[in-house]
């Protein structure tokens, strides 16, 4: 075999490794792309699905439901591709497709939550910033018009002003009911702090006279429960004033 031939086949099989080569790391970066893929829709389903389920019923419409299902339906189809034989997920999105056929007539069982702790408000803020985030994401992927992406972050931050409205009222009703008015004109104040510095108090208006008026309540009973502790004070004093008196009249008798 002449020298020629012998280089030739060593640079064919140089070539054919590293075509192989090539080829191996093109495999794993489409398996890893894949599998990054799946992670990244099976998040979005979840976090869709979270909201939807789990945000309190007085905060929970039927315009926010459709949307939501249809946000977990897109995204649900998406992975159903990288993952055909999941029973599950084909089976949930069978029900989100009847779901979001029926347009603002979608049913919402979400039910009404008491927010009486701060973590509780905690919780449901925090699914309102996951709301956020989806809405900012769908509007830069195009999944979402920006004029409707704008339109639901302004009914976010309307949200987060009714859970803490929602949240002073209650630990102030509550704390009077405990006969703590001290507590509850705190959480009063902190409401109407609140309300005031919203870019559109006028929309909150009604909101901020309710706070306004327990927060007069809840100071008016903190005033009479400190009454008789003065008047209490005064009395003391004025014995402690009197009894001076007559040891300086029998100081000066003696």
């Amino acid at each position: 075999m002449s020298p020629i031939v012998i280089t030739a086949l060593v640079v064919a099989g140089i070539v054919v490794l590293f075509l192989i080569g090539y080829i191996n790391h093109m495999v794993e970066n489409s398996k890893l792309e894949k599998a990054r893929l799946k992670a990244d829709l099976n998040d979005r389903v979840r976090r869709s699905r979270d909201v939807s389920e789990n945000m309190p019923g007085q905060l929970m419409s039927p315009a926010l439901k459709l949307l939501l299902s249809r946000f977990e339906l897109q995204f649900g189809e998406r992975l159903l591709q990288l993952d055909k034989q999941n029973a599950n997920l084909k089976n949930r999105l069978t029900e989100l497709r009847e779901a979001v056929a029926k347009g603002e007539a979608i049913p919402v069982r979400n039910p009404p939550q008491q927010i009486l702790t701060e973590a509780k408000a905690k919780d449901i803020r925090f699914l309102l910033e996951n709301f956020h985030s989806q809405i900012t994401r769908a509007a830069q992927e195009n999944l979402l018009p920006a004029n409707e992406a704008k339109r639901w972050l302004g009914e976010i931050r309307h949200m987060l002003v009714q859970l803490h409205f929602e949240f002073f009222s209650n630990l102030g009703q509550q704390s009077m009911q405990q006969g703590q008015p001290g507590q509850a004109r705190l959480a009063y104040e902190r409401g109407v702090q609140y309300l005031r510095k919203q870019s559109d108090p006028a929309r909150y208006q009604n909101q901020l006279q309710q706070l306004e008026e327990l927060l007069a309540r809840a100071n008016a009973v903190v005033l009479e429960k400190a009454k008789p502790a003065e008047e209490a004070s005064e009395l003391t004093e004025g014995l402690k004033s009197l009894g001076e008196d007559e040891w300086k009249k029998k100081n000066v008798y003696d």
